[in-house]
């Protein structure tokens, strides 16, 4: 999977008119599947850590939050640090799936709020 463009939609710049909530609530689908499947089903598992990775990737070459890639960095370190069994920070993917699942209600929130304007 290395090299290969996984969201080549997004990659071509739809990614970019995301705000940073939604873009981290779309990294949290990617957890939270990866979450479902380990332990269980371990193509489906890889195949949402190499989404989640992208997303991330992805995230953090948006020029829009050069003020965040610190903590944008770090949270794709910690979802590294579960996948391979929480031993650096002591994470797991269900505390990290439900830590997104903010982001995404607040994007929906937000998109909410916009729709009622």
């Amino acid at each position: 999977m290395k090299g290969k463009i996984i969201h080549k939609g997004l990659a071509d710049g739809r990614w970019y008119e995301l705000t940073l909530l939604e873009q981290l609530g779309n990294i949290g689908s990617e957890v939270g599947r990866a979450s479902q499947a380990q332990d269980k089903d371990s193509d489906r598992f890889w195949s949402a850590v190499w989404r989640a990775i992208e997303l991330f990737d992805l995230t953090l070459g948006d020029t829009r939050w050069k003020g965040h890639l610190k903590e944008i960095g770090r949270a794709k370190e910690v979802f590294c640090d579960a996948v391979y069994g929480g031993r650096e920070y002591g994470s797991s993917l269900a505390e990290l799936e439900q830590y997104f699942n903010y982001f995404a209600i607040a994007a929906m929130k937000n998109k909410f709020t916009q729709i009622k304007k």
